[in-house]
Parts: C-alpha cells; sequence; structure tokens
C-alpha cells in the first residue's frame, strides 16, 4: 500500500494524468496559502554566520534530483571536508558521527543510505546526520572541518551559506500540494543554479555483471534510470529508502532465476550484508570546472569577511 501511495504521488508530481492535474488545479488555493507561509517564513529568519565555509546542495522539489553524487564529486575535491544531512529514513533520531573522516563509525540503519553512501566514496570526510543541521554545523566544526556541505539545506534560511540548487523539470510547476516544489527561488535570495548535463553529467558504470540479472532499487523516481539500464530480467521498484529485507530480494532472485541483484548505490549499502550476489550501477558525476570556481571565490570572499 504504502508503495503505491509514493509511486502515485511521484506521478502526480512530476507526469500527471488527467484527473491528476484537475486535483492540482482543485488544490491550487491551498498552494498559494503554501506559498505565501514559505516566504513569510523565509523573510522572518536571521542569518547566523558559523565561521566556517558552507555550501548547501538542493533542489526545490521534493524527490529525486542527483544531490547525492553531486555532493559527492564536489566534497571529494576539499581537504578539512565534513558532509552533513538530515539522514532521511534512518532507524535513529538525533545527533550520529557516521564517519571522523577515518572510519565509519555505525550502520546503514543508524546513517540512513545517504549518508553511508557519502561515508564509502568520500572516505576523508567527517559525515554527520541531524535533524537539527546547525548541530551538525558545530559538530564538524569541533572536529576540524574547515568546508561543509549540506546535504539539501537551502530551506534553511537562518544558516549562512553558499546555496547551489539543481535544476528540475516538471510538468507541475505548483508548489504543494499542488506539485512538487517546496519552496520558490526567492528574488532576494542569492542562489546558483545548475543543470544536469551542462554543470554536471553523469557517467554510470556496470560493475560485476551477469548475463541475467534482476533489478532492485529504492530510489526517487527510478524511471530516472532506464537511459542507464543493460538488459535485464525485471524491474522492482519500491518507494525511496525503503528498508529491505533479504526475503524479499530472494523470493525476487527464485522468480527470475536471476544470477544477480542490479542495484544502485544507494540500494548497495542497505543489500551489502545479505551476502547475495550484487551488481552495481555505480554512478558519479563530472563536475564543469566553473562550479569549482564559484565555490573558490565564495571561500575566499568569505574567508576574507572573517578575517
Amino acid at each position: 500500500m504504502k508503495k503505491t501511495i509514493v509511486f502515485w504521488v511521484e506521478k502526480y508530481f512530476y507526469n500527471p494524468s488527467s484527473t491528476q492535474k484537475l486535483l492540482s488545479i482543485l488544490l491550487l488555493p491551498l498552494s498559494w496559502i503554501y506559498c505565501l507561509v514559505m516566504f513569510l517564513r523565509f523573510k522572518s529568519k536571521v542569518i547566523e554566520d558559523f565561521g566556517v565555509d558552507i555550501v548547501s546542495i538542493g533542489n526545490l522539489s521534493v524527490g529525486g534530483s542527483g544531490k547525492t553524487p553531486l555532493v559527492t564529486a564536489l566534497s571529494l575535491k576539499y581537504k578539512d571536508v565534513a558532509i552533513v544531512l538530515r539522514g532521511y529514513g534512518r532507524d535513529s533520531v538525533g545527533l550520529f558521527i557516521v564517519s571522523d573522516g577515518k572510519n565509519i563509525l555505525c550502520n546503514v540503519n543508524t546513517s540512513g543510505d545517504e549518508a553511508m553512501i557519502y561515508a564509502h566514496k568520500v572516505p576523508h570526510a567527517v559525515v554527520i546526520v541531524s535533524e537539527d543541521r546547525k548541530a551538525g554545523i558545530h559538530k564538524a566544526k569541533e572536529l576540524g572541518a574547515k568546508i561543509i556541505f549540506l546535504d539539501d539545506a537551502y530551506s534553511k534560511h537562518d544558516i549562512k551559506k553558499l546555496d547551489i540548487l539543481i535544476e528540475v523539470n516538471s510538468s507541475n510547476n505548483f508548489c504543494l500540494p499542488s506539485g512538487p516544489f517546496r519552496e520558490r527561488l526567492w528574488t532576494s535570495k542569492e542562489s546558483v543554479i545548475v543543470r544536469d548535463g551542462i554543470d554536471f553529467k553523469r557517467h554510470v558504470e556496470l560493475v560485476n555483471k551477469y548475463d541475467k540479472m534482476s533489478l532492485v532499487t529504492a530510489i526517487a523516481r527510478p524511471s530516472r534510470l532506464e537511459d542507464y539500464l543493460p538488459q535485464v530480467v525485471s524491474k522492482n521498484y519500491f518507494e525511496d529508502h525503503h528498508s529491505f529485507v533479504k526475503s524479499e530480494i530472494e523470493e525476487i532472485l527464485k522468480k527470475d532465476a536471476s544470477e544477480s541483484v542490479l542495484v544502485t548505490y544507494k540500494d548497495f549499502v542497505k543489500l551489502e550484508s545479505f551476502n547475495l550476489t550484487l551488481s552495481l550501477l555505480d554512478l558519479h558525476v563530472e563536475v564543469d570546472k566553473r562550479i569549482f570556481t564559484i565555490i573558490d571565490n565564495y571561500r575566499r570572499n568569505n574567508g576574507a569577511k572573517k578575517d
């Protein structure tokens, strides 16, 4: 039931049917109220300077947009780096140090899937999950971070930071609940818009390929994988951040008579402990030098102001 609802909502937000478009229009008064509330919230915030370089990577809509691989690619370029995120979908509450930049300190149930990806792919980075981003920033500074990347923190208007937003195209451009947008791009707030395929480009490597593979994935809008998929026996889509059970994967393998389970890295960090044969769609992005120049200029200007 949960999966059905999630996929219905994703279609409603990004590729609505005629009935869903009608519902979207009927909900417009609520969207206008919602947008007004979010604007007033934005205007009411007082910016706090944490005395450290902070860069937020996010998007304005709900659902996946490629934040994780972009944060990964950016943070790989810097020393004394930390990544702070909410840790959506984890079984824990509060602040946890997922990695201290040397060792992974918890399991994926505590960290959530995205934080564990960072811990694996950016081994020199401090990785912290915390619903309270300010607490996460303070902890990162304690651990020696000189630059902090916030995963999905555009809405944290009271934190002094550079905001980089990934452009997301949708045929439904309304705010919640009529559409997928959580906020608008407020004209009085400086932000850098980056575009997939222009400012960063995706590259996918197929690791541990088998002739018969069953795709199993729990990412937002899994149709985004279509351009990168090899031939598979079946496609098994679960809701974003789904907590897998080994038996449900074994059932798919048995039904398909497949040799391996094809997963994204987001799924891999949750399935690796099951001791099943996994094939991996390993995504990384190549970032245009312009983005690094923007970050470096921000750091220079921010440092001058701190001095």
